[in-house]
């Protein structure tokens, strides 16, 4: 075996610690949670995280080419006033983690299927992780319509994939059933919202929690 010097022989091997994230791309507690959630495991040197992106489809109804943001907000909210209280909400705790959400500059609502289909089709190539926080941000903070292929090969090129081949990948079916397949599975597993955190296969929780409740759970399922 070769001598690697950024190796500390003395140290004892950091654990590996699987965690599964079920989420969608167009939910804002999903984004507020992976943050937080990220936050946590930079400051353990302690394990080895294996981020596991698994999609979920809030809306599964929308059509590819998404639908127009006013419609949305009558169709889920009953109107502009109940949703701007909402993200106002959800924009102060943002803000607390690096988040500047801007739900004004959203014009459409769009599909997250070809989304969680190009993040799939990224992690058999490299690390994923960074995509999944730029098309977070294109959205909710930029306004970017994630449901636009040339957009989203755009982003998969700013992380270093090939956007051309994105693009062609997002123009056939390719991963469309997986996607629904893991959107299932998840519904037999009990989940019905997002975030939701699986840690080692046995420990879950929902929802976009604070950082002490995301240490806890990873304790709790180190000690077994």
């Amino acid at each position: 075996m070769r001598y690697n010097a950024h190796v500390n022989v003395l140290a004892p091997p950091r654990p590996r610690l699987p965690i599964e994230v079920v989420f969608d791309l167009v939910c804002p507690w999903c984004y507020l949670g992976i943050r937080r959630l990220m936050r946590v495991l930079a400051g353990r040197h302690d394990i080895q995280p294996e981020l596991q992106w698994r999609p979920f489809l809030l809306n599964p109804e929308i059509a590819p080419g998404g639908i127009p943001r006013q419609d949305w907000l009558t169709r889920k909210f009953g109107g502009e006033d109940r949703a701007r209280r909402l993200h106002g909400t959800i924009t102060d705790l943002g803000r607390a983690e690096g988040i500047n959400f801007r739900f004004d500059l959203v014009r459409r609502i769009p599909a997250s299927l070809d989304g969680h289909r190009l993040l799939r089709w990224a992690s058999r190539q490299d690390n994923v992780d960074l995509l999944v926080e730029r098309i977070f941000s294109a959205y909710f903070c930029d306004g970017l319509d994630i449901g636009h292929h040339p957009t989203l090969a755009m982003l998969a090129g700013e992380q270093g994939f090939d956007a051309d081949a994105a693009l062609r990948f997002l123009a056939g079916p390719g991963e469309m059933e997986w996607v629904h397949l893991e959107n299932l599975r998840a519904h037999r597993l009990g989940i019905n919202g997002v975030p939701c955190f699986l840690v080692n296969g046995e420990h879950a929780i929902a929802g976009a929690q604070e950082p002490e409740v995301l240490e806890r759970l990873i304790e709790v399922a180190l000690a077994f």
